[in-house]
């Protein structure tokens, strides 16, 4: 089981604070460092200092970071087009020596696109974009060195590209599609991703979504084509503490209003957290996500890296 950390700098974090759990999560650890792409807090909090961007972060966590694997839960669709992102990427890849992995959605959260003045599409085009970024940045990366790429789209067209820089790993970083979705986001993550995300959900609607993403698989040929099976993986809302008390303190913030849907959170003991790590590696999960709320509380990293990871099978 792959234990990484999951943090959301828009509720309040500055780059320094994001270096510090970082380089403290690669000390302690764990297996990766994911943050979410959101340019404003889900409240009514102004989450100072503001936000910072993703990608401009994790290129400068690659240079200050040697081991940890960089990415993004997720970065949305809505606010960068393929073509740079694929360049934007591939690069940030090349400056970690290859510890990318670049997590994808649609995008959901109207407010920031509204506060920023970025277009906020319908549902179904912002699946249809989607659908044409995923296409555009695998097949920049896949195309063979002193080649060129061109694609036609509704929304996005590309003329003889020369599909550069080419990242480190190949055929490119691992792309990580998830969510709740019922129809649409299983396809996608079937043809396109190295790993499906449920993110923050029961145990039991994780089955059922990853039995859905199986089917998907299935109806795609994935296996025939000879690629790799996808990675299934959790994600876990965690506070947990040594005391009940403590577990309280470190889930105080998940009792303020927000845009989020709700939460399956693990609020407890380190064992807990153990036993419900092992309730996904049931339904088959081999990696998860644990998302941290307060990225000042080193504590927390240290509590589970010391009490929860040495019970997990497998290199973390």
């Amino acid at each position: 089981m792959r234990i990484s950390v999951f943090t959301e700098p828009h509720r309040g974090a500055s780059y320094e604070d994001q270096l510090r759990f970082a380089r403290h999560a690669e000390r302690c650890g764990y297996d990766a460092f994911l943050r979410a792409d959101h340019y404003r807090a889900m409240g009514d909090d102004p989450a100072l200092p503001g936000p910072t961007d993703a990608w401009l972060t994790l290129a400068a966590l690659a240079r200050e970071t040697s081991r940890i694997r960089l990415g993004t839960l997720v970065t949305s669709a809505t606010f960068r087009l393929p073509g740079p992102l694929a360049i934007m990427v591939a690069q940030v890849d090349q400056m970690s020596g290859g510890r990318v992995e670049l997590g994808i959605g649609a995008g959901w959260y109207e407010r920031e696109h509204t506060a920023y003045g970025i277009p906020f599409p319908s549902v179904s085009e912002r699946f249809d974009r989607l659908t044409e970024q995923l296409e555009i940045v695998t097949g920049l990366w896949r195309t063979p060195p002193g080649a060129g790429f061109s694609y036609t789209g509704e929304h996005y067209q590309l003329v003889d590209a020369p599909a550069l820089p080419k990242p480190v790993q190949h055929p490119g970083p691992p792309v990580i599609v998830g969510g709740r979705g019922a129809k649409r986001t299983p396809d996608l993550a079937a043809r396109y991703a190295d790993e499906f995300n449920m993110p923050f959900t029961p145990v039991g609607q994780t089955a059922a979504a990853y039995e859905r993403v199986r089917e998907a698989c299935d109806a795609a040929g994935r296996a025939e084509s000879g690629r790799q099976p996808l990675t299934l993986s959790a994600g876990i809302v965690v506070a947990v503490g040594r005391t009940d008390a403590e577990a309280r303190h470190r889930a105080a913030p998940l009792h303020r209003p927000s845009a989020l849907p709700p939460e399956d959170a693990v609020v407890g003991s380190p064992a807990q957290l153990v036993d419900r790590i092992g309730e996904f590696a049931a339904i088959g999960a081999s990696r998860v996500h644990l998302r941290l709320i307060d990225l000042a509380d080193l504590d927390h990293l240290e509590l589970i890296a010391a009490a929860v990871l040495p019970q997990l099978d497998g290199p973390q």
